[in-house]
């Protein structure tokens, strides 16, 4: 059977850039495969981080997770460090990987670029993510396009690590992305990525009235100053998140009222509330039982960790056994 791999980082509250980019697409792919969802907490401690902070953060996103539709009794939801061969795994795949490879990776090159002194966690983030990966020998990972960089820099280890220990077979697959229909969700402010270092997101548990609070003010065609002049709704970051929540009448209606001015931007951006308000409601909803039922929620990351635990162990056995430890 099919191994679907992909991970997020404990921010806390998902905000809908995450939703969109990331987990209503595991949601979808999650009973087509045999799946494995990870918040990678490992990942998140490269910056400096606040540790009860950190115990929180991995919480609320694991009832987030859940929320949103990722269904314990068809894929396993767990927490990175509850799996100690994911670290033991990167260290082995440190010794195949050169370092030109990893001063290479776009996101490195970005990230060390503004910081005076850059920690060795930053570089090796993408072995990391291999072996996170590769421990499911995992042969598919949703992804956004910000990740198909480091995906190609795992296929790369895999190849490496199969050339010098396994000739004669291939141990490890090599992963291939599997993108997310909505490629890039854009901040409110139309400018970069929604994210919460930015201050441009939209929670998905936030009431209506703190959505509406957020979308009045958004970014929209920054050409349209008044109400009648006709918009380009192509270059809309509102119209973009219509594609997203909107049935897709109401997309071609508010591409119409847009283009036409038969619609001002306050208008569109109250169907778009609406068109939000929908989809989120039940995902409140169940974000609301979780936290009535916090056992429920310790019960699904146990057997998500223990299921992970045995496939990592039996990926593991082959590995030190064909490396000479075992």
């Amino acid at each position: 059977m099919a191994r679907i791999f992909s991970g997020i980082q404990p921010s806390g509250e998902l905000h809908i850039g995450n939703y969109l980019g990331a987990v209503k697409n595991w949601v979808a792919l999650q009973a087509t495969a045999e799946s494995f969802f990870c918040i990678v907490d490992y990942h998140a401690i490269i910056a400096a981080y606040d540790p009860a902070d950190l115990r929180i953060r991995r919480r609320e996103m694991a009832l987030g997770l859940l929320a949103s539709g990722l269904d314990p009794q068809h894929t396993s939801v767990f927490v990175q460090s509850d799996v100690p061969e994911h670290t033991e795994l990167a260290w082995i795949f440190n010794t195949v990987t050169p370092v030109g490879e990893l001063e290479r990776q776009t996101q490195f090159k970005d990230k060390s670029a503004r910081q005076e002194s850059v920690m060795a966690g930053l570089l090796n983030y993408p072995i990391l993510q291999a072996a996170d990966i590769l421990l499911y020998r995992a042969d598919t990972v949703p992804v956004g396009e910000d990740q198909v960089q480091h995906l190609e820099l795992s296929r790369v280890i895999a190849r490496r690590w199969n050339a010098q220990y396994a000739p004669d077979a291939d141990y490890f697959p090599e992963p291939q992305p599997k993108l997310t229909p909505t490629r890039r969700i854009m901040g409110l402010d139309g400018q970069a990525k929604m994210s919460k270092s930015l201050n441009n997101t939209i929670g998905l548990m936030e009431s209506p009235e703190e959505i509406w609070a957020k979308l009045r003010p958004a970014m929209t065609d920054p050409k349209r100053i008044k109400k009648t002049d006709p918009g380009t709704p192509e270059v809309c970051n509102i119209y973009h998140l219509h594609k997203a929540f909107s049935p897709p009448a109401t997309v071609e209606h508010v591409a119409m009222q847009c283009s036409t001015a038969g619609w001002g931007c306050i208008d569109c951006k109250k169907v778009l509330a609406g068109s939000m308000e929908t989809e989120l409601v039940p995902i409140r909803s169940r974000a609301a039982e979780l936290r009535a039922r916090p056992a429920a929620l310790d019960e699904a990351l146990a057997a998500g960790a223990e299921k992970c635990r045995r496939v990592a162990k039996e990926t593991m056995r082959g590995v030190r056994d064909r490396m000479g430890f075992d």
